[in-house]
Parts: structure tokens; C-alpha cells; sequence
């Protein structure tokens, strides 16, 4: 078997590391001819008070923690998006005022054996006014505030391991400018 080697940056500096062409393959379960298609995901990283706003959803793996988050819509902005998904999951306004970081994440579903992998733009920012009319997003139970210390016991109940390494990030002061992602405008055109 032959390695391919690469390099990573972590929060340690940039480490040396061996990956299994063949591991690489299988992982990947491409053919040269498929384009590889991550699921473009925001998330709003959201603290008050030493709490952080978490929503709890019903899942295909059952009851879940979460950021207030989703999926990209066609037409929208990153920002765009964080701050619709937020509106939607919580009922609360939301400013994204900086990144807190970019993430690749790779979910398989044991019951499926589905293998998706995300690519999560964090935001923190400014929460806004509630709105008590709205209902909240179908599938999410309701919203709830957490320190770090209960973030962190409750692991095991989190959608995805990104909602305690954003947690993290934050906590260690990680904040990017909002321009560090440009949307062209091309993107912001009506898809319909």
C-alpha cells in the first residue's frame, strides 16, 4: 500500500499527515468521474451571559443538540443564511457580526449507511428582537441557553461534534472579519 502526504493546519500549527490512498478511495467513494459535492451548512454561535443558545431538534438519530443552523439556500449569502436559519429555528432576529471559522465535517448514519460531509460557515453576532408569533422549524422542540460546562457534559446528545468546537472557538476569541467570505453576486441572483 502507498501514502500520499499532506499537510493540515491546525490549531497547532500545521502538522504532517499520512493518508491511505486506498483509505482515501473508499472514504471518499468516488470514481474519477463523480464531483465531490459537500453540503454547505450555517451555523449562529450565539452567547449571552456566559449561556449559549442551542436549539433541540428531533433527528433520524433522535433527540439532538444543535447551533441554530442549516442548510445554504440557492440565491442567499452565507450572512443571508445564518440569519434566516436562526429567525427560523429560534424565532429570534440575528446580526452575524464576525466568523468564528470554517469547518469540514463527515457524518455517516449508522441506520443508512449514508456518508455526507459538510462544510460549516460559523457566525457569531447579534441577537435580535423575538418574535412570539412565529412558530419555530419543523422538527425543532424548542430553544435553550447552556453554559460551557453543560455544553460540554451533554456531548454525547450534540447533532455533531461542530457544535462544542465552535463553542471552543469562540471561547478562545476566534473572530473573523465578515469579509473574509465573499459571495459574488452571481450567487445572489433569483434562481426562480
Amino acid at each position: 500500500m502507498f501514502l500520499i502526504m499532506g499537510f493540515c493546519q491546525s490549531s497547532t500549527g500545521t502538522q504532517k499527515t499520512r493518508l491511505s490512498a486506498r483509505y482515501h478511495r473508499s472514504v471518499n467513494n468516488l470514481s474519477m468521474n463523480t464531483r465531490w459535492k459537500p453540503s454547505v451548512t450555517v451555523a449562529a454561535i450565539i452567547e449571552r451571559d456566559g449561556r449559549y443558545l442551542l436549539v433541540e431538534e428531533h433527528t433520524p438519530e433522535g433527540l439532538r443538540l444543535n447551533n441554530p443552523a442549516g442548510h445554504l439556500d440557492p440565491g442567499e449569502s452565507p450572512e443571508q443564511g445564518v440569519a434566516r436559519e436562526t429567525l427560523e429555528e429560534t424565532a429570534h432576529r440575528f446580526k452575524p457580526t464576525a466568523v468564528v471559522g470554517v469547518y469540514l465535517s463527515r457524518f455517516q448514519r449508522e441506520s443508512t449507511g449514508e456518508d455526507i460531509t459538510y462544510l460549516r460557515f460559523a457566525f457569531c453576532g447579534e441577537l435580535g428582537a423575538f418574535e412570539p408569533n412565529r412558530s419555530l422549524d419543523h422538527g425543532i422542540v424548542r430553544t435553550l441557553w447552556m453554559t460551557p460546562d453543560e455544553l460540554r457534559a451533554s456531548a454525547a446528545h450534540h447533532r455533531s461534534p461542530l457544535v462544542l468546537q465552535c463553542m471552543e472557538d469562540h471561547l478562545a476569541g476566534r473572530r473573523y472579519p465578515l469579509d473574509v467570505v465573499t459571495t459574488n453576486a452571481s450567487v445572489l441572483i433569483d434562481q426562480g
